[in-house]
């Protein structure tokens, strides 16, 4: 409240609740809604209930209200009557990693389905498993991620933990970057999303998406990528096997993938669309300082585009 910072940016709903205090100082202050957290299996009846009074705080408490997806800006429309401002998450595009790690967890490049996010009841990880333990294959499953208030589903997670079933901690720098792009296949069964990082990164590294078929994921994955029904661990199974067996379907995903991240999903774009919701609530008249600012961000967009090809 008291720093020098014009703006103020908070994440998720319940932040929301805290919106309006740099407002009484004279700051501006904007919340980004990553997604409808009170709907979430892992809360109690009592977070829910303040996590819904923080979905009403998100819409007057703020000065501006963002949403990562179109999905969520058609709920604010439906049930708030208000036109929050759309700003996608974003990734960038990534090449293949050498390796160094993944022998030591037992896997191969390419030799495995992965999911990567928290671990937490709405994810369905437990489905993804049963669904995969149906399918003989030497393709291994990898579930990479944490614990988010939810310890009793990592236990039960990791009970099927076996030569196939590889059930990692929280993954990060090289390590990440070598367990992403050289996944065969990223599978990501979720009941609720926003708009989830994990797949966009995988999209960015080109490897093929199976996904949900929840208005959040088939937003992002179009026809770049396949989708089974939600919540049906025979269709998840179907889809599994399907795209196992056939390599050229998943190459011609994966490329697609790329593109449709180059043209809606990349960082530069991103950061230029907040920087403008910045400028507009700041006042900022600097047409020359914001001409920079776009400037440097599609110069470093050029250069990601020349390293990813």
């Amino acid at each position: 409240m008291f720093s020098r910072c014009d703006v103020v940016h908070y994440h998720a709903l319940g932040p929301a609740l805290f919106s309006v205090f740099p407002r009484l100082v004279g700051k501006k202050t904007v919340v980004t809604v990553q997604g409808l957290d009170w709907q979430r299996k892992k809360w109690g009846r009592i977070a829910s209930m303040v996590l819904r009074l923080a979905e009403q705080a998100s819409v007057k408490l703020p000065t501006a209200t963002m949403v990562v997806s179109r999905t969520l800006q058609q709920h604010y429309r439906d049930q708030h009557r208000v036109e929050p401002i759309y700003v996608p998450n974003g990734t960038m595009l990534r090449k293949r990693h050498p390796i160094s790690q993944l022998r030591k967890w037992g896997l191969e490049p390419g030799g495995y389905i992965l999911f990567m996010g928290r671990f937490s009841p709405e994810k369905n990880c437990h489905l993804l498993i049963e669904a995969y333990e149906k399918i003989e294959t030497p393709v291994k499953l990898v579930l990479a991620g944490g614990s988010s208030h939810s310890d009793a589903y990592v236990s039960e997670l990791r009970r099927h933990q076996s030569d196939q079933v590889r059930v990692l901690d929280w993954v990060s720098g090289d390590a990440l970057e070598e367990l992403l792009t050289n996944a065969l296949l990223f599978v990501l069964p979720s009941d609720l999303e926003g708009l989830s990082l994990a797949l966009l990164d995988a999209m960015g590294a080109g490897i093929c998406a199976l996904t949900s078929d929840i208005p959040e994921n088939r937003e992002v994955v179009e026809d770049a990528g396949f989708t089974f029904q939600r919540g049906d661990v025979r269709d998840l199974e179907r889809m599994l096997r399907l795209l196992l067996m056939d390599p050229q379907v998943r190459e011609a995903a994966g490329y697609k993938a790329q593109e449709r991240v180059w043209e809606h999903y990349l960082w530069p774009q991103i950061a230029t669309d907040i920087q403008r919701v910045y400028s507009r609530l700041a006042g900022c008249n600097s047409t020359n300082q914001m001409g920079q600012v776009t400037t440097t961000l599609a110069n470093s967009r050029e250069k990601q585009r020349e390293r990813a090809a």
